[in-house]
Order: structure tokens, then sequence, then C-alpha cells
């Protein structure tokens, strides 16, 4: 095991149990946390609950007292979700945890809670839970889940505001069926494009395939970013530069790089120092105060554009010859490392879209990747051009864009674009920055690539991860993590041999007919083009 990995896991499951125990236990109907009660507000009433109670709940499954009024108001299933989201632990250390709640990111996320957990004194309860965070992880007994985190909040009392509570609540669900109702359309508008005629012609390779291409690896840790350079056998090969996202590395996305090489593509995996596996464990060991520097929003595209000119000198090499073609270039990237790519495929940051979002509002501030793109208002203006021309095609999965581009900004892409999302992503929510971005874009050729049920880490996870690594919950995982990358790999060889190789022969496998070949019942997958979204 690694150090990167491990510090990377560790922040991307304390983010996760934020996100997916505490909060959704909150909109449950949690009355918030506190000692031994808690007390909900609703205008000038007050009721009081017990936190030996909610002990009781958990170990046994047992309402009692006021808690059984629970029963009345949430379903069996909901109730089971309550109560294994009160006892979901991670092995997480203090020092993990205070350090992400000590960064901007973490403030910001602490004082949204703050305004529905408030103390006995109704005052922001942001220092208390930061404060029940930390003791919590620090209790190698209790470990760190809600409930234990419920009995180390550090004031008498605390009081839940359920009117802020019910905004938050009704914001979310709204959002939930939208995404709901988005994800129907996606499936309806794919099975209708499906052209089962078409089928997949045999004078290519199957792009689900290895392919037949030898390649080799070179390790170039001399340029403006560490680059693991994949050369396949042959010469002008188009080259894919993949970017990774926040707390990823050049390892990230390996399994892809080899690949594309074997389909003979050429292939440059990045790793960004300022938002890398290393970045977080600065992070862990003091000797940074942030997960991301907000420049960090410019300086990766930048510094890709950059890594481009010096691959033209190194070209020159006789070692490399004209075995890379670097007028024709792909960009692929996830999360962070997806905005990157819609960057230099021209996106532009649109200020009025950033003014107009940030700070997020109630409906928009469970979406955890605000807190980057809000960052970017920070930045002196001018900023940079982010696009690069070399740049002919792009995808971009997971991507955050919605606010930080906006329709404008996305309306300033021309090359082929595929946008790549998973209807259960937490982090970068589906309908906010996938789904309904996608429907801004412009380009002739755009695609929306969605899996039914994948998750922010789908394309991502490593179920082959050293064991001492922390387990991410399977709840954040989503099903089947192997069809995914199954899903990215497939059809990454057909859009980029499509729109950078321009070659014909794999253009009928970016379509439903062939796309239903690869899906499986876990994880259904679906593709559309020119995709409309009525809302």
């Amino acid at each position: 095991m690694t150090i990167k990995s491990w510090t990377s896991r560790r922040l991307q499951y304390l983010a996760i149990l934020v996100g997916t125990a505490l909060l959704p236990s909150l909109w449950l109907g949690l009355p918030g946390l506190a000692t031994e009660r808690i007390l909900i507000n609703f205008g000038p009433l007050g009721r009081s609950i017990a936190v030996e109670d909610l002990e009781t709940y958990a170990r046994t499954g047992k309402l009692n007292n006021e808690l059984k009024d629970l029963g009345r108001y949430l379903s069996p299933q909901q109730l089971q979700q309550f109560r294994d989201g009160l006892t979901l632990s991670a092995d997480v250390d203090v020092v993990t945890v205070s350090q992400f709640l000590y960064t901007p990111q973490g403030e910001a996320i602490l004082e949204s809670l703050g305004e529905v957990v408030q103390t006995a004194g109704r005052i922001n309860g942001d220092r208390a839970i930061r404060a029940a965070l930390i003791l919590a992880a620090a209790d190698s007994d209790g470990g760190f889940n809600l409930l234990n985190i419920l009995q180390h909040f550090p004031t008498e009392g605390a009081q839940v505001d359920v009117q802020r509570l019910s905004v938050v609540a009704r914001a979310v669900l709204g959002e939930i069926n939208q995404t709901q109702q988005a994800v129907a359309q996606v499936r309806q508008q794919a099975i209708a494009g499906a052209e089962p005629d078409s089928g997949a012609v045999s004078i290519v390779d199957d792009p689900a395939e290895l392919g037949s291409f030898r390649w080799q690896k070179q390790v170039l840790n001399q340029l403006t970013l560490p680059t693991d350079l994949y050369l396949p056998a042959g010469q002008n090969a188009p080259l894919v530069v993949i970017s990774h996202g926040l707390g990823g590395d050049r390892t990230t996305f390996a399994y892809l790089a080899e690949h594309l090489a074997s389909h003979g593509l050429a292939v440059a995996v990045v790793e960004h120092p300022g938002s890398s596996s290393a970045q977080i464990e600065a992070l862990l060991t003091d000797q940074t105060d942030e997960a991301i520097e907000p420049d960090e929003m410019i300086r990766r595209a930048t510094s890709i554009q950059t890594l481009l000119d010096q691959l033209e000198t190194v070209a020159q090499d006789p070692a490399l010859g004209s075995r890379i073609n670097l007028d024709r270039v792909g960009v692929l990237g996830q999360s962070l490392g997806g905005y990157t790519t819609l960057a230099l495929a021209g996106a532009t940051v649109d200020p009025a879209s950033l003014e107009q979002n940030c700070p997020p509002q109630i409906s928009s501030q469970l979406n955890l990747s605000m807190l980057l793109q809000c960052s970017v208002l920070t930045l002196p203006q001018p900023l940079p051009t982010l696009q690069d021309s070399r740049v002919k095609a792009a995808i971009a999965i997971n991507p955050l864009d919605s606010a930080v581009f906006g329709p404008a900004g996305m309306a300033n892409i021309t090359v082929p674009t595929m946008v790549v999302s998973g209807s259960a992503d937490s982090v970068t929510p589906a309908l906010a920055e996938q789904i309904r971005p996608v429907t801004w874009l412009e380009a002739p050729e755009r695609y929306l690539m969605l899996m039914e049920n994948g998750t922010h880490f789908s394309t991502i996870f490593d179920p082959q991860a050293d064991t001492e690594a922390l387990p991410v919950p399977p709840q954040a995982i989503g099903p089947d993590p192997a069809a995914a990358q199954q899903y990215v790999k497939a059809t990454g060889v057909a859009f980029f041999k499509t729109y950078l190789a321009e070659v014909e022969g794999y253009r009928p496998y970016l379509n439903q007919t062939y796309i239903d070949i690869l899906s499986q019942p876990d994880l259904p997958l679906y593709l559309v083009r020119d995709f409309t979204l009525e809302e």
C-alpha cells in the first residue's frame, strides 16, 4: 500500500460519510446532534428526544418513547436506512478528520450544516459539529459513525431548525425526482435512437476487446506535469491526454491508457501536483491548509497546454520519431479532470454564471462540486485562455461545469464531445452537472452516456487496492465498477478512433445497439446524441 492511495481514500471516505450518512439521516428526520437530548424546533414549538432512545433503536430496532412517531411518517425501508445510517462506520483517524474540516471546503460544508443544526443558544452549530466529528474520530471504542458523533456533541444540547431542514429536504427531494425524470428521458431517447440494422461492422476491432497493437510505456518526469506516455507500435498515432480528478494520480486511469494504446492510440496520463494524491497527503501532514488552491482550477488546463508544447520537442527525439500526431489530440478526464477536459475543448469560464450561482443557494448546497466552482470567483481577472486548438475531441466523465461554464460557456465547445454521467453521483450530481449541461452544447457531434445507478466512483474504483486502504461504502461505489470501466474502455476507443484517427468503421459502435451489448443489468448503460431535456 502506498501513502498516496491510502490518504486519498481516507479523504474520499470522509467526504462520503458526511454526504451519505450524516446528511441523509438529517433529511429523513434525524432531530440533530446532542450529548443527551436533542431539541427539535418548528417556529415557536419545540420537542425533545433522548439520544439514549437513538442508541436503543440502533441496537435493537425498537422505537422508544418520542421516536415512535418516526414509525408513522417513514416507510419500513426508510426506517432501516435511518437505522443503518446511525452506525455506518469508517476507520478514519482524527488527523484526517481534523485536517479536512479545517480546509475551506470543509468549513463551507460545516457552515451549511450549522444553519440547520444549531447550539442550544440558536447559534450556528458549525464549530460544535466540527468538535463532535473530531472527538468521534478520536474515540476508538465508539467508532466514527453518526451515533457516536451525536454522543460527542460538545454542548449541553442542540437545536434543529425544522423549518430550515424542511426547505433543504424539499430541495433535495425535488432534485431527486427531477433526476429520476431526466434519467427516464435519457432511457427513452436512447432506445428510440437505436439502429437495430446497423450492427457493428467486422472490418475493425471490437473496442471492448484488447486491441492488436503492441505498446510501450515511458515515464516522463522532467516535463511540466509528471507524465506516463503509452506509445503503440507504428507511426503518427493520435494522442489522448488523460486528466485525473481531485486526489488521483497517474495510476487512476492506467487501465484505460493500456486499453487505448492497444488500439493504436498514444496516451499521455498526466499528474496534477496541485490536486493529486500528493496534495492530499500534504494536507494531512500539515504542509498545506487547502485541499486545492483556487488557481489550480486554471493551472490544470494551462499546464496541459504547456505539456503539449513540450511533447512537440520530445517528439523530435529519434527514439520517438514521428510516432505521435500532436495536431490531433483528444482529452479525457474525470470529475475535476472532466472540468479540465471541457476547458481545453473550448468551454469558457462565465463570470456572470458564477455571480448568479455563488455562493450556492439552498437547492444546490449539497452539490459538493459547487465549492470548487465558486472558488474561481476569487481569481484575478481576466483569466487566461484555457482552450487548446490542438484538441479535436473530448470525453468528460462526471465533470463539474454548471456554474463555472454555464450555458454560454459550454456553447463555445465546437469539437466532438461526450459527457459521461452516473445517475447516483452524489459529488457532481447527474442532472445539475451532466444531463442539463449537455443540452447546452452546440457542437455538431455531442453525446451523453449515462450509467443508471452509477456513482462518482464507478469508473475509478480499484477493487484490487491494498486491503489496508479504507473500504469505500458500497452505496458510494455503486454496482459493478468493473462493468463501468469496461464501458469507458469500449466507448473511449470507439469515440477517439472515430474522431481522432478518423476511422469510420468505429462509428457504428457509438450507437445504443452496441451499447445494449455492453450494458449489464445492475448498471444499465444508455447513449444518446442531440439529447433534449423536458423540465
